[in-house]
This record gives C-alpha cells, sequence and structure tokens, in this order.
C-alpha cells in the first residue's frame, strides 16, 4: 500500500497551486498501485486544518468543499488509516529513538499510522519527511 501524505492533498484540492495538475495525476496513479492506496488520519486532520484556514493562501476553502474532496477519495477506494495498539507509547519512544524534535512529530504521526496500516510507501512533496524503518519515502511530483 501506498500512503498520501497532506501536502500532496492540499495541491490536488487547490486548482491555483503549481503542483495541482502532478498531485493530482500522483493520485490517480496511486489509486491504481496494485497494493493500494491510503491517507493516515493525522493527514485527514491536517488537510482540513490547512485549506480551511482563514489565512489560507488564495481563499480558504468552505468545510463542506474540504470534505467533499476527503469523501471523494474515500469512494475512489482510499483507505482511512488510523493508528495501531500502543500507538502513543511507540510514538514517544521512536520520537526519542530518532530524536524527532518540533514539528516532525507530525511526520512521525504519519508514518506511524501508515506502517500500521500496512503501507510499505509513502509519497510526499516534502523533501525532510521523516524516514522511518519499513517505510519508503519518495516525491511523486519529481518524477513527472
Amino acid at each position: 500500500m501506498i500512503v498520501l501524505d497532506t501536502n500532496l492533498l492540499i495541491y490536488a484540492h487547490r486548482a491555483a497551486t503549481p503542483e495541482h495538475g502532478s498531485a493530482r495525476t500522483a493520485i490517480e496513479t496511486c489509486l491504481n498501485a496494485a497494493g493500494g492506496c491510503g491517507i493516515a488520519l493525522p493527514s485527514v486532520a491536517e488537510f482540513f486544518s490547512i485549506v480551511t484556514h482563514p489565512s489560507a493562501s488564495g481563499q480558504p476553502s468552505p468545510p463542506q468543499a474540504a470534505a467533499d474532496f476527503l469523501a471523494a477519495l474515500r469512494e475512489a477506494g482510499v483507505e482511512m488509516l488510523g493508528p495501531g495498539p500502543s500507538f502513543a507509547a511507540r510514538l514517544g519512544q521512536l520520537a526519542a529513538d530518532l530524536d524527532v524534535t518540533g514539528t516532525r512529530i507530525f511526520d512521525l504521526q504519519i508514518g506511524l499510522c501508515a506502517l500500521d496500516g500496512g503501507a510499505h510507501e509513502l509519497w510526499t512533496h516534502d523533501g525532510d519527511f521523516i524516514k522511518l524503518p519499513g517505510l519508503v519515502v519518495r516525491d511523486p511530483l519529481k518524477h513527472q
């Protein structure tokens, strides 16, 4: 399974972003991947927070538009991946083991949910996304 990071969702949702077309193509490719496609629940919350925020670049999306975008992805077959057993303890221990600081904890949450959901790969346009054992991080926008 391939998991999509928040930034790809934002770009695909926001037609005015330069990455819009490439992100939509990446999501379509991911939907057709042999192992399936997923989104970690922390990415769902992060996406909604960013695109509906009053100071979002351009105009903020109405909450219903953000909800409709996510619903369309679910209807297309995207799985929503939540945390597995002992998530909080594993998050804290991995953060300590990997020396995670600041906002990088959010990448760790996304990565752990991806692994808990059976993902082997995460697609992001974030060159600094945290590296987790067992999860390949790839930028699909660099390969189009």
